[in-house]
């Protein structure tokens, strides 16, 4: 998918733009500057809304608005402001659900296939080893809605570890997607293995930010 979050602070950083329509398995980096500090302060605010507040409220009204965040103020429109924040960071792990979460929905049978292969390859147990049960799509999909929706009351590292899992899991689907078509299509091929590569990246970042939430820097 043309959304595929950039890796930052690492060697060969991807480059990423704002949201944008994408083709959903393509997984391509983004290109752009960045962001304001005022952007960036939003983006900070409205991620801290989300996933502090809506776990840690015992007021259901407050519960209730931010539940209704998204469908106020445009779920894209806020996923803006976090597409250009520093990879570990609170918004830049909720854009990488974001994007993720667009994938799965804009294309749920390509991701299926992606995830039905990488599950069953034979290395899929040494890559996921030591990381949560990967979820399916849809259950990603749902995860990410309640996060997203601040609806979320389950341990955030969790579910950070978790899409991390599915993230690997796609990547080995997309691997082995390339080696049955590299005979006939080497450029879909090259697409598909530089793809993996990125969603290894996306992984590696969403368990750096699943550490550092558990102790307390992520924000």
């Amino acid at each position: 998918m043309s959304a595929h979050p950039a890796r930052q602070n690492q060697a060969a950083p991807f480059r990423h733009h704002k949201p944008k329509p994408f083709e959903p398995a393509d997984f391509e980096p983004f290109e752009g500057g960045t962001d304001p500090a005022r952007i960036s302060e939003a983006a900070h605010l409205a991620a801290q809304a989300l996933v502090h507040h809506g776990r840690g409220s015992d007021d259901p009204a407050v519960t209730e608005r931010l539940v209704r965040l998204a469908d106020k103020e445009g779920l894209e429109a806020i996923a803006e402001m976090w597409a250009e924040s520093p990879a570990h960071s609170l918004p830049g792990a909720l854009w990488r659900l974001y994007a993720l979460r667009t994938a799965v929905v804009q294309d749920p049978e390509r991701m299926a296939s992606y995830f039905n292969t990488g599950r069953h390859a034979a290395q899929v147990a040494h890559a996921v080893a030591g990381v949560a049960e990967p979820p399916g799509a849809d259950e990603l999909r749902d995860m990410t809605d309640s996060i997203l929706s601040g609806a979320f009351d389950g341990e955030f590292d969790v579910a950070l570890e978790r899409t991390s899992a599915f993230c690997r899991v796609i990547a080995l689907g997309q691997a082995e997607h390339a080696h049955a078509v590299e005979p006939s299509n080497d450029s879909h091929a090259r697409r598909l293995t530089r793809n993996a590569g990125q969603l290894i990246g996306t992984a590696e970042d969403l368990e750096t930010c699943a550490k550092m939430w558990r102790r307390g820097e992520l924000d």
